[in-house]
């Protein structure tokens, strides 16, 4: 429950920053590729940001216990963060 929570923290941050509340569609998708795709397709989302290896490995360990949620709990939490985008980009 606490991961939900500060997931949809830093969503609310980055996507409704008054300076530019455009969500960035590369963001947009690296969320829902983190919350709904496989560990290989995941893992190569992540190489188009250029991330330290270190980093890469930090979130492919967090991506493992994400995968343990139930699948359409994991679907009902990136239709609320679609919602909450949309809401940002108007």
């Amino acid at each position: 429950m606490r991961l939900l929570v500060c997931l949809l923290l830093l969503t609310l941050a980055l996507c409704c920053y008054r300076a530019n509340a455009v969500v960035c569609q590369a963001v947009g998708s690296e969320i829902a590729g983190f919350l709904l795709a496989g560990k290989p397709v995941f893992k190569s989302q992540l190489a188009k940001f250029k991330a330290p290896l270190e980093a890469v490995a930090a979130k492919m360990e967090v991506k493992k216990c994400v995968d343990l949620m139930a699948y359409e709990k994991r679907v009902l939490i990136t239709k609320t963060l679609g919602k909450i985008a949309e809401k940002c980009d108007r």
